[in-house]
Order: structure tokens, then C-alpha cells, then sequence
């Protein structure tokens, strides 16, 4: 195996510890993954929002992120598909584009996709490890939000 299809590799796995992170309810070890970075949300028409740093981004999930007492989760499962790595020349900066559906089941809302975004990604090679330094956020599918929002998308 190459060195950069080690590094994808390990991308890949940064991308998909997101989702897992937030669909377990673990908003610490999610806003962890942003110590160095910054996570730029953007609306459908267009607003964009930047949250720096791991409290920053804390903050914001706290904020937002419905979090149920009876499963200590948002009781959301993200699925991110379509996950394309490209590593620069040097091996110690990369990007990525993915898509992702979140979908939610609570008492007050049967199975259903709620919002599709993309996720365009940067990232930094810190010794052997890959870290995320930004996270640009594109919402573009938005589906019923009531029950996984703390705060209506604006």
C-alpha cells in the first residue's frame, strides 16, 4: 500500500469517526477532532456561519444538537458516501469531498432523511497523524429538522 492510500486511509477514518461521534451523542470527542480546526456552515441560500477551535465547536453542537436523555444520542444515523481524498505532493496536506444523508427516527417522527449536506474537508499531517483543519459544511437537502435541532437552521 502506498503511503498516499495510508493517508486516504486515515482521512477516511476521520471523516466517518465524525459521524459516529455525533450519532453516538459524543460531543466532546467530536469538538476534539476540531482543536486546530474550523467548521464553516453553510445555509441554502447561501449564509455561512465559522465556529473555531474545540470549544467553538463545543459550544455549537451543544447548542444545537438535540441530545435525548433515554439514549444519550440526537437518534440520528449519518451515512457520508461518495468520500473523494486528494493528497498534495508533499504528503502532509490534504482535501476531501463527500455527501452525507442524516437520517432520524424519535416517537414524534417516524424513519425519514432529514437534511442532506456536503462536507468539503482540509486536512494537516501533524508527525504521523492527519487532523482536520477545516469542515465546510453545505446544506442543500433540508427535511424536517424539529426533532434533531436545538435552534431552527436559519
Amino acid at each position: 500500500m502506498s503511503a498516499e492510500s495510508c493517508g486516504s486511509c486515515a482521512i477516511k477514518k476521520l471523516i466517518y469517526q465524525y459521524a459516529d461521534h455525533i450519532d453516538s451523542g459524543e460531543l466532546g470527542p467530536l469538538s476534539e477532532m476540531f482543536e486546530h480546526a474550523r467548521i464553516i456552515g453553510v445555509t441554502p441560500d447561501g449564509d455561512e456561519s465559522v465556529v473555531e477551535g474545540q470549544e467553538g465547536v463545543l459550544a455549537m453542537y451543544q447548542n444545537f444538537t438535540r441530545i435525548y436523555p433515554k439514549s444519550g444520542t440526537p437518534s440520528t444515523l449519518h451515512v457520508t458516501t461518495n468520500v473523494i481524498v486528494d493528497i498534495d505532493e508533499s504528503g502532509r496536506s490534504a482535501s476531501s469531498k463527500s455527501y452525507a444523508v442524516v437520517f432520524q427516527a424519535v416517537d414524534a417522527l417516524p424513519l425519514q432523511p432529514i437534511i442532506g449536506v456536503r462536507y468539503l474537508d482540509a486536512f494537516t499531517k501533524s508527525g504521523d497523524q492527519w487532523r482536520f483543519t477545516e469542515r465546510k459544511i453545505i446544506s442543500s437537502l433540508i427535511g424536517d429538522l424539529s426533532q434533531h435541532l436545538l435552534t431552527p437552521m436559519s
